[in-house]
């Protein structure tokens, strides 16, 4: 699987992350040119999770960007359908309440979430409306959701040079780091198909989430989304 569409298929997706579990929070750091750590931070304080309440991360991966939140005192659920990538986070933290998982067909109660979180995964599913119902469904009358995705820098010239990299440089970084760096072009090519900031926006009013906004990091190489469920 190397080309991206909007006809994403979810056995081709999840068996491209399990191909690349053991070194893929490295090759994140690798070729975000460090700034996968500040982008976690920036969810982290974004989600603001408190001790007790429940927080959903939903395409955990390995669990690293989890990890925030349980040392924050909330109890964390990771949740990811790659099972490869489970299996390597179980690894790392067996005491992480990995749980596999459909984001188009989430395995929990309505209204049991305070926060939903979701980083550089929903250009990864194959019905993104339907995600979006899903996580404000899961979430309780008045909790939040945070989205961290790659989106369209908002300076010109950068743009262009932004879109340089991900189709000339990135392959050959990741080739260096990782065992199947045609996941990494099918990455930057999705990447470049993801709808802006304002589109996404719009997306997740549409899903019926409210007080919808968007901060930009890096320049807009990164949008944080956050949205609130309306109480009853």
């Amino acid at each position: 699987m190397t080309r991206a569409t909007l006809d994403k298929q979810p056995h081709e997706v999840a068996a491209m992350f399990d191909d690349v579990a053991a070194k893929y929070d490295l090759t994140n750091d690798v070729i975000s040119l460090g700034q996968a750590r500040l982008w976690r931070k920036a969810v982290a304080r974004a989600v603001d999770a408190r001790p007790g309440q429940k927080v959903l991360d939903l395409a955990a991966g390995t669990g690293t960007s989890s990890l925030p939140f349980a040392m924050d005192g909330a109890y964390v659920v990771p949740c990811d359908f790659s099972l490869g990538m489970l299996r390597e986070g179980k690894k790392r933290n067996p005491w992480l309440p990995l749980t596999a998982g459909d984001a188009t067909k989430l395995p929990f109660a309505d209204g049991v979430f305070d926060a939903v979180t979701i980083s550089f995964g929903l250009r990864n599913v194959q019905e993104t409306d339907t995600a979006l119902r899903e996580l404000l469904r899961v979430t309780k009358p008045g909790g939040r959701v945070v989205i961290c995705e790659f989106s369209q820098p908002t300076w010109g010239p950068f743009r262009t040079v932004y879109s340089e990299y991900l189709m000339r440089a990135l392959p050959p970084i990741a080739r260096t780091v990782c065992s199947n760096p045609d996941a990494y072009v099918y990455l930057a090519e999705s990447i470049r198909e993801w709808p802006d900031q304002p589109a996404l926006a719009a997306r997740l009013q549409k899903a019926g989430w409210s007080k919808v906004a968007w901060r930009d990091l890096t320049g807009g190489v990164v949008a944080l989304h956050r949205g609130f469920k309306p109480q009853d």
